[in-house]
């Protein structure tokens, strides 16, 4: 199945032409308003695609034994907090599946200043989510348990070691390491921030993946589309890079679950020190039984949603040093009399730029694009958002979806 290489290359080129225009060219600013973007047509050689990682792939396997910690991952809070995530236990998939009791298993996170010392322990949750197909020869999943602990007390730019798990059966994960971030309002900023949309699980993640984890970001920022698990049926096998044209026969959307398992290990190697800031896409909505979407995506991760007022995964926001982000959601209610534009505004209005002088936006597909299958597919997101962002004058978008394949 064909995919894109990541987007993180484009957005570079993107930045690099804002930066050093040509001599005889003036590019306007957003404190000016809006203005006619300038365009430049797509050069088709660029369209490579990159076949899927099989499941077989080492890198997708897992390699603890059920109590031990896998997937593990974490994700900022406050300036002086983390999440850390992880998930125990065996997945199942068939006809017939049952659900782990996730309350079989502590959720627990050892952490301090050096090495194999933890002058600190928190406690977190626990959960499961299950992918059900109420349809005749599809199959259905249940996830193993899923775990969130927020650590707090965390002094800014330090090294902590943690280990994660459950003591009480021996099953604490191995020593990891992350640093903590500058502060809001000390004048600094993240060494690097990394931002890749539409990551998926192929050839071409391994580069990309391979690439950021050489270049050490302080922050990493994943703009929708992250497995592409949606692209099967549930019986697995080989992906399609559209999905109708290949399965016209599929009674529904289907998904196949184990691979976001897969990706959760394929990423572990750089999630597990370097906070993961995640954004829906339209492949994450896996819609199933009772019209429930999104389960997957709101379950696995967790995000600074309550911190930020949001209350909602699906939209938040979050400082980074001396940088705000927000974080927007395209594919729930964004019209102006709705809930999302309400905080919207509300936590724009926060913004001190005395202590965040950055103002970044995200959101997964692009306003503004010359793309024939997505050009003007998300101009009503526009109508409604636009202006608020020019009034509190945002300094740069980031969004993904409109891809070289």
């Amino acid at each position: 199945m064909e995919k894109s290489e990541a987007i993180l290359h484009l957005f570079l080129l993107i930045i690099t032409y804002m930066i050093v225009p040509s001599s005889s060219q003036r590019i306007p600013t957003t404190l000016e308003g809006p203005f006619q973007p300038v365009t430049r047509r797509f050069n088709p050689s660029l369209r490579r695609g990159s076949d899927d990682l099989p499941m077989d792939d080492s890198r997708l396997q897992k390699k603890v034994t059920s109590n031990f910690p896998e997937q593990i991952s974490l994700a900022l809070s406050t300036p002086n907090s983390m999440w850390v995530s992880w998930v125990t236990g065996d997945a199942q998939i068939g006809v017939n599946v049952t659900a782990l009791d996730p309350t079989t298993a502590r959720s627990e996170v050892w952490y301090g200043k050096e090495s194999r010392k933890y002058s600190a322990r928190k406690r977190g949750v626990s959960l499961v989510y299950s992918q059900l197909y109420p349809f005749e020869g599809l199959l259905n999943y249940t996830s193993g348990i899923i775990h969130h602990v927020r650590i707090d007390g965390l002094e800014q730019e330090t090294k902590y070691y943690y280990k994660c798990g459950d003591s009480s059966l021996a099953a604490l994960s191995e020593e990891l390491m992350f640093e903590t971030l500058p502060l809001p309002g000390s004048g600094k900023y993240p060494t690097r921030v990394a931002f890749v949309g539409d990551l998926g699980l192929t050839s071409n993640s391994t580069t990309t993946v391979d690439h950021i984890i050489k270049n050490d970001p302080s922050l990493l920022l994943l703009i929708g589309d992250l497995t592409y698990a949606n692209q099967y049926l549930t019986t697995g096998g080989k992906g399609a890079s559209c999905y109708t044209c290949e399965f016209p026969d599929s009674p529904t959307r289907e998904t196949y679950q184990p691979r976001w398992d897969g990706w959760g290990r394929f990423m572990q190697p750089l999630t597990s020190r370097v906070p993961m800031m995640v954004i829906e896409g339209n492949h994450e909505i896996e819609l199933q039984v009772a019209n429930t979407t999104f389960l997957s995506y709101l379950t696995r991760f967790s995000v600074p949603s309550t911190e930020s007022g949001s209350n909602t995964n699906l939209y938040y926001s979050f400082d980074a040093g001396g940088i705000h982000f927000v974080m927007l959601g395209a594919y729930v209610d964004y019209n102006q009399n709705g809930a999302q534009y309400a905080w919207l505004e509300r936590d724009l209005k926060k913004v001190d730029r005395s202590r965040t002088p950055w103002l970044v936006a995200t959101w997964h597909p692009p306003w503004y694009n010359s793309y024939s299958s997505h050009y003007q597919e998300f101009e009503c997101m526009r109508l409604q958002m636009e202006a608020l962002l020019y009034q509190y004058r945002v300094d740069i978008v980031f969004s993904g979806h409109v891809r070289m394949s």
